[in-house]
């Protein structure tokens, strides 16, 4: 399991990605140096509720599991490029030190 600290940079890495733009869980670990995609998912499992959530996907654009319909409704809203049911990642991905 994650420890707090980790938990910690990984929700203030999620609460920075802006509206309309998506990271996937190995990105943030990449991005942090530490962990990987399952450790990300673990904390945004456990600890994800209070950040935006939906916008950590997997690196195929494909949706938080069983929370599809929120989160494509949010995508949606935000104006996030989608490809179906899908993220664009090509379009959409963001990463903490782009302007």
């Amino acid at each position: 399991m994650a420890d707090d600290e980790y938990t910690e940079l990984v929700l203030q890495v999620v609460e920075r990605i802006p509206a309309g733009r998506v990271m996937s869980y190995g990105a943030i670990a990449e991005y942090l140096g530490r962990g990987g995609p399952r450790q990300v998912g673990t904390v945004m499992a456990l600890h994800g509720g209070g950040v935006p959530w939906h916008r950590v996907v997997a690196a195929n654009g494909r949706l938080v599991p069983g929370h599809e319909v929120e989160a494509l409704r949010r995508h949606r809203g935000e104006g996030t490029p989608l490809r179906g049911d899908k993220v664009d990642m090509r379009r959409a991905a963001w990463w903490p030190d782009e302007s």
